[in-house]
């Protein structure tokens, strides 16, 4: 079978990154396939990085959140009329830059509010919280990325993170989904998983017709009146536009999203890989680019999915959090509660510690949003093929939930291409892939059941024991039996 990529003329890219201290994504030398020259990257923090490289020494704290410059996110308590909210700006004078959440019922409208040139941030946010109106004021946080099936990279070893301890190749420290499809468990087209990373390439041979609003045409009409016209794919809330690839011909942006993309739902055509689910429905919501995400775009972001499952029938079980870095937010925190409210699981990569590279304790040192306490929030640490922790991922006794592969995954990238990349973004997908897999199999599971199912399922693992809330690793096969 490893015949079929050489003969397809298809570029085989493997990056090697570490970006604000999140390893992204490393060379790996594969069964049958010798390990490929890194490509050069220019993007800040980038470094080479080995499988086998010693790990960096731990005398380094980790980096402080960064946030946008004269930028605050203002949450109004509940009610709180135009008239108030104006009041409050007025305190600092500050422009309404946009809304973020619009409050509907009793919920708290958000603000994005830039300040004025001069004004000191902390004066700013002192004014603003004395104001009556006011429930809360942060900064608007940056955010980053967290880097039998008969395709080619599974027959040949590759694509260990979806092997069992009985399947052909076999790795006993693999999600187990190959048993999972051996028993007929495939997905379906009628679940749907919201990808809030960097943008998709939609039209990846491995993607094509999986990246899709069923709700819209490309007919410059808001067909699904969301309030966004033509998101046939999703939303750019970056660029604001519909636009969710910009990776262009030399797939220079969105590896990312599409690497995380394909280990959720890459299609079983004899080519390339597969993902843990061989049919499902994803829809994009980009907010994360070169420089990093902000906090208001991911609120908006994660409202978009809320929005499309509670007001336009779309089945959203989860959206896909391969990202973190910011500091705490109140409002990506009501926001996972919407999503939380509407029934939409929340799985979040654990993190990749700080800029040594090494594995924090979330519970000591939280890494955002998979710290956070809603009950919708599945955090997910990564493992080696040999079942080890990997060095640089977080953990947590009570504030990381479970185990699954994270180090030398293959996945797709941009340009029609294929990479191998690590970090507890990468463990992160092989969990939603799973939510979308029990949905299909169980359409009536609350997103309570579904959670329920991965994590008393989870597989006692040593590396893991003490350290998060299962002490296991993910086995897909043995949660679709709960």
């Amino acid at each position: 079978m490893s015949q079929l990529l050489a003969g397809r003329g298809q570029r085989i890219a493997v990056a090697a990154a570490v970006v604000a201290g999140v390893a992204l994504a490393v060379p790996a030398a594969t069964a049958g396939r010798p390990a490929l020259p890194a490509v050069s990257g220019t993007a800040a923090g980038q470094v080479p990085t080995s499988p086998t490289a010693a790990p960096i020494p731990a005398t380094t704290s980790p980096a402080a959140p960064d946030f946008v410059p004269g930028e605050v996110l203002v949450g109004y308590e509940p009610g709180a009329s135009a008239a108030a909210r104006g009041l409050a700006r007025g305190r600092v004078g500050a422009r309404l830059v946009e809304q973020v959440a619009s409050g509907a019922g009793k919920a708290r409208q958000v603000e994005l509010l830039r300040l004025p040139e001069a004004m000191n941030r902390g004066q700013a946010k002192h004014r603003l919280a004395a104001d009556p109106a006011v429930a809360y004021v942060e900064p608007n946080w940056i955010y980053r990325e967290q880097a039998t099936s008969s395709d080619p990279y599974f027959t040949d070893g590759s694509l260990w993170g979806m092997y069992g301890r009985r399947s052909d190749p076999a790795n006993r420290f693999g999600s187990n989904a190959a048993a999972a499809w051996a028993a007929g468990q495939t997905g379906s087209a009628r679940v749907y998983v919201g990808v809030i990373d960097e943008g998709i390439q939609v039209s990846h041979p491995d993607l094509s017709r999986r990246v899709r609003n069923p709700g819209e045409t490309a007919n410059g009409v808001d067909d699904d009146k969301n309030g966004y016209v033509d998101d046939v794919h999703g939303w750019d809330f970056s660029g604001n536009d519909k636009k969710v690839y910009d990776g262009g011909m030399l797939g220079l942006a969105d590896n990312h999203g599409t690497h995380v993309a394909g280990t959720i739902g890459a299609r079983a055509n004899d080519a390339g890989v597969v993902g843990v689910n061989w049919n499902v429905r994803m829809i994009s919501a980009k907010f994360l680019t070169s420089d990093g995400g902000k906090a208001s775009d991911a609120v908006r972001a994660i409202d978009y999915f809320t929005d499309l499952k509670v007001n336009h029938g779309v089945n959203v079980v989860a959206t896909n959090n391969s990202w973190g870095g910011g500091g705490y937010s109140q409002a990506l925190r009501d926001a996972i509660e919407r999503a939380n409210r509407a029934g939409i699981l929340f799985v979040a990569a654990a993190g990749n510690g700080g800029i040594d590279g090494i594995g924090d304790d979330n519970d000591t040192t939280p890494s955002y949003p998979a710290a956070y306490g809603n009950r919708n929030v599945i955090s997910v640490a990564a493992i080696t093929r040999t079942g080890a922790l990997a060095t640089f991922s977080n953990y947590g006794l009570s504030g990381v939930d479970i185990g699954a592969p994270g180090q030398d995954i293959a996945s797709t990238t941009a340009y029609d291409s294929y990479s191998f990349y690590s970090g507890t973004s990468m463990a992160t997908p092989h969990v939603a892939g799973a939510v979308a897999l029990y949905a299909a199999a169980h359409p009536e599971a609350s997103s309570a059941a579904i959670k329920s199912a991965l994590l008393d399922s989870a597989v006692p693992t040593a590396s893991l024991s003490g350290i998060t809330v299962t002490g296991g690793r993910l086995d897909i096969n043995a949660a679709l039996t709960r």
